[in-house]
């Protein structure tokens, strides 16, 4: 992922702003009035949330991260080939200058 000017990538803020809501949520259910078993099952029911949420961000990074590396490869060949091709021009020329 490409960094900002200030060396955080837009990944990696948008991953803090989830982890802090969860965080705050789950402050937000301990610290409210209900009983013990409502509090356990909407913890779970936030852990789930969390676990879902993650497991789609890290499919979503890797199909990215997949999809870049991909498009290097093309680029990569692509100027190979233009540079095979232009150091056989200039054999060539080099010989046609050679046998004049």
């Amino acid at each position: 992922m490409r960094h900002e000017e200030g060396g955080f990538s837009s990944g990696s803020i948008l991953l803090s702003f989830l982890l802090g809501g969860m965080v705050g949520a789950g402050l937000a259910l301990l610290m409210a009035p209900q009983s013990g078993q409502e509090t356990r099952r909407r913890i779970k029911e936030l852990a789930d949330d969390v676990k879902g949420k993650s497991s789609e961000y890290v499919s979503h990074a890797k199909e990215k991260v997949s999809s870049s590396i991909e498009k290097g490869k093309d680029i990569i060949g692509e100027k190979k080939t233009a540079i095979s091709a232009a150091i056989e021009a200039g054999k060539e020329a080099y010989e046609r200058e050679v046998h004049k």
